[in-house]
């Protein structure tokens, strides 16, 4: 491995052929074949575009806008475009949004949780309602604030929650009501008129992560796609978030958290002048920012433009509609809801196919997916996001998909030995040592042990290990996974 630290400077080119040779092992970011954790338009030019304005204020600090005004200018246009977008602004019902740009949509959720809470200082235990499919950086929200969160289950078969429900699991000590427009495992979206009613009648916030799909739904709407209402048009919509890194097509890491107006923000802020040193005052959770992400990103957005925007969202529908498709031509394959906006999710209802070695079978011709455990009453599934690079895919993705299903069959499900079974089934997360997760690891081909893992890639085919963390109570996966990640995340020297 190299050292980050060497006795004397390493030559510019000799860097970047190193950076590029650890490049060789990361999942494509281009082509339309990885359908998670990237986005990519297909727009020639976009990404030197992106690098350029991003060097260009890659060290212009958003610590204080009143030094480097520049960043403030392209924030607060952000911001704009992101209220125009989601139904706010001038001749809008809510016309005096305002917002803040954040390194992404964990960010923008935490903040939304935090603003709810801090403006109810009187509340000592507050409380926090969301559906079980709201985004997990919720969770993330309320143990990072101390609040608790009251889970709302949804229903099977719509996979939504019951607004009768919601309203039920409000109390004196609710200062947050969260629902999402989509949720990001199977890409529905709420019933959003409905919970921001309850919200209102009760005094409540409420907040929309529309972080996946707040910059697609209302180009998708004036495609003539069916999208319920989601954003400020909705009364009682108090704040919602948008992932600019997400369907704006912008380098990571780029969200905006809008509020319906400047008031709702206040407690967003955080202020300090009891010590000797400058006051601070963030609006965000960071300090210093670098200017690079926004300088990217209002460069992405002048140069695409709503027309670009209009034309990214049809070819993508049109891949989501493709491969939804090519789903459902696959006998044992079902949908596990009609696509809503950018999310194609399957799962099976053949026993003799089983959807993790699918999974890995899809790995092996070059797809990438994203296995979704099971949970309660909804089954374990496969999560495609969609992007407009796929569209010239999706025929391709299909043949695949027949042979991948084909060749699952031929392998037939997953067997864990009993020996495994049973040490799932009996092993508590507080009896989990590094040695143990170690030999685990080592023993499903993972690599690694004690003394520090092998940092490589993960093998192709990882069937067995979805399988074993589907079965685990979830508070021992958690355990499991934290412990071979910190296996991974070992120094080199």
């Amino acid at each position: 491995m190299f050292d980050a630290l060497p006795p004397h400077g390493v030559p510019a080119a000799q860097v970047l052929d190193e950076i590029r040779g650890l490049r060789a092992a990361d999942r494509p970011t281009h082509g339309g074949r990885l359908f998670a954790y990237v986005y990519d338009p297909a727009v020639p030019g976009l990404d030197e575009l992106a690098h350029s304005a991003y060097a260009l204020s890659a060290h212009v600090n958003g610590l204080d806008p009143t030094a480097f005004p520049s960043l403030l200018a392209m924030e607060n246009a952000l911001v704009g475009a992101a209220a125009r977008t989601l139904g706010g602004g001038p001749g809008s019902s809510a016309p005096e949004v305002v917002g803040s740009v954040t390194s992404g949509g964990t960010e923008s959720l935490i903040l939304a949780v935090k603003t709810a809470r801090d403006a109810h200082p009187e509340i000592g235990a507050p409380r926090l309602v969301v559906p079980v499919t709201a985004h997990a950086a919720f969770a993330k929200a309320a143990h990072y604030l101390g609040v608790a969160l009251d889970l709302v289950p949804v229903s099977p078969k719509t996979l939504r929650p019951d607004p009768a429900d919601v309203a039920a699991a409000i109390g004196p000590e609710t200062v947050l009501l969260a629902c999402s427009a989509p949720s990001y495992a199977h890409g529905v979206v709420d019933p959003i008129s409905a919970i921001a009613e309850i919200a209102a009648a009760a005094g409540v916030r409420c907040h929309v992560d529309a972080c996946f799909g707040g910059w697609t739904l209302p180009y998708l709407r004036r495609l003539g796609v069916d999208v319920p209402p989601f954003d400020f048009a909705v009364p009682g919509v108090t704040s919602i978030s948008v992932d600019l890194h997400k369907y704006a097509y912008v380098p990571k890491g780029v969200s905006v958290l809008l509020h319906r107006d400047a008031e709702l923000r206040k407690p967003q802020y955080f202020a300090f002048a009891d010590w000797p040193g400058y006051t601070m005052l963030n609006p965000v959770i960071s300090s210093t920012r670098s200017g690079g992400p926004i300088a990217a990103a209002f460069a992405t957005l002048r140069h695409v433009g709503d027309a670009g925007y209009l034309a990214l969202a049809r070819t993508t529908v049109d891949a989501v509609r493709g491969l939804a498709a090519e789903v459902t031509a696959v006998d044992g394959l079902r949908l596990l809801a009609e696509p809503e906006a950018t999310v194609v999710c399957f799962g099976t209802e053949d026993p003799g196919l089983d959807l993790f070695v699918l999974a890995d079978e899809l790995t092996v011709r070059g797809w990438h997916t994203q296995p979704q455990m099971a949970y309660g009453d909804l089954p374990a599934s496969i999560h495609l996001t969609v992007t407009a690079s796929v569209a010239p895919r999706v025929a391709d993705f299909g043949v695949d998909l027949r042979a991948a299903a084909a060749a699952a069959r031929a392998a037939g499900p997953v067997e864990l030995p009993a020996e495994l079974l049973a040490l799932a089934g009996a092993l508590t997360p507080e009896q989990l040592t590094p040695e143990l997760v170690a030999g685990l690891a080592a023993g499903l081909g993972l690599g690694g042990g004690a003394e520090g893992a092998s940092g490589g890639p993960l093998p192709e085919r990882v069937a067995v290990v979805n399988t074993l963390l589907n079965v685990a109570p979830v508070r021992l996966r958690e355990r499991l996974l934290v412990e071979f990640l910190s296996l991974l995340q070992r120094p080199t020297y």
